[in-house]
């Protein structure tokens, strides 16, 4: 993996900053800040400082309801308390296009019928997470344990690899009473585990939100990139929609396709604190859309504020993508230093545009002032 380099730079280099909509951000970074006020998150090896990030975030706190409802207030809070930093990826010669040297998707959240009780119309389990399923840092990684799993399975004997997908299909934790709920078939729970949560909608006529509460820690392997090399699909054209389709009219080859993403996630029920917004995601916060950024988490730390910019449009947008994003959240196929996942929001328009994102980017994080000295 190249080593990434910070490079600082002035906002007024920033293409699109002046045009953002600096309000936006700030509410999105202050959902951020009151986590920070009650717990700061961990500072990650290329990140920002947490305790200084948490010094920011309580100034923005303060700011009245005038200085919110300000995009050029909120733009001025932003410059004055951090320092901008392209972030690159060492290379050793230039090629087309290398300042856009990161890679942006898109993710939604789902919204899926279910039910709590099993029948011949919801067979499919949407199971919670395993009692003996644990998290474990990397000194305490067991012999022969690879480099890319930081789940396990404790048993007796010491932490060994969990089950994977297609032992859990296959029955692995049955009997156990892990099922939360039920839904229709394993295309549609696959996907909600791509997105890492759901809003369910229950015969009753209620609904329920789901979020990501771990994985069996395989790595993910993208499907679509395996129907492209085996020629099903077209590189170009690529999209969660065409992948959908595809397993939807192979049902024969299907689940053995999806089984090769052996990687497997689990559920908890969040009571949410703000219904209007989207999930709560990995850094406990429910997601704003269009400005909650999915990092990869050894990387980056929580909270921190990133300008994202796409060489290209996005689906169904004029202009390429150009605004200042907050890391809230992290997923399994979101790998690198220049690499995210766009929030995009939640249902099925959400999904037709965050299916068809794969852009190169660029990414300027923005560091605490007192961390840039």
């Amino acid at each position: 993996m190249p080593e990434p380099i910070f490079e600082p730079v002035a906002f007024s280099d920033i293409a699109g900053w002046h045009a953002d909509d600096h309000a936006a951000a700030m509410a999105a970074f202050r959902i951020s800040a009151e986590r920070m006020a009650e717990r700061p998150y961990t500072t990650k090896r290329i990140g920002a400082e947490s305790v200084l990030l948490a010094v920011v975030a309580a100034r923005a706190l303060e700011l009245d309801e005038g200085a919110l409802a300000d995009g050029n207030a909120c733009r001025d809070f932003f410059e004055t308390w951090f320092v901008p930093h392209r972030l690159r990826l060492e290379r050793t010669s230039p090629r087309p296009g290398w300042d856009f040297d990161g890679f942006v998707t898109g993710y939604f959240e789902p919204e899926i019928e279910a039910s709590r009780e099993c029948s011949s119309e919801f067979p499919v389990p949407i199971f919670r997470r395993p009692p003996d399923l644990v998290e474990f840092p990397d000194s305490e990684r067991p012999v022969g344990m690879p480099a890319d799993f930081f789940f396990a399975r404790r048993t007796a004997d010491g932490l060994t690899e969990y089950h994977d997908r297609a032992a859990i299909e296959n029955g692995a934790l049955d009997g156990l009473g892990l099922e939360l709920f039920w839904c229709r078939n394993r295309i549609e729970l696959f996907f909600v585990q791509i997105q890492g949560s759901a809003r369910l909608r229950l015969l009753d006529g209620s609904t329920q939100r789901i979020s990501y509460d771990g994985k069996t820690g395989h790595p993910f392997t993208a499907i679509g990139r395996l129907l492209v090399e085996r020629g099903e699909l077209d590189a170009d054209t690529v999209s969660m929609q065409k992948i959908r389709s595809w397993l939807e009219t192979h049902p024969d080859e299907a689940p053995r396709l999806m089984q090769q993403n052996r990687s497997y996630i689990f559920f908890r029920t969040v009571d949410h604190p703000r219904p209007v917004l989207g999930p709560v995601a990995a850094a406990g916060v429910p997601l704003t859309a269009m400005r909650s950024l999915a990092v990869d988490h050894r990387l980056h730390t929580f909270g921190t504020p990133v300008f994202v910019e796409t060489r290209n449009p996005l689906p169904n947008h004029r202009a390429p993508f150009a605004s200042l994003m907050i890391a809230q959240d992290t997923g399994s196929a979101i790998v690198g230093p220049a690499r995210g996942d766009l929030f995009i929001g939640s249902g099925d328009h959400a999904g037709e545009i965050a299916g068809s994102i794969k852009h190169p980017a660029r990414f300027i994080v923005l560091l605490p002032k007192a961390a840039s000295g």
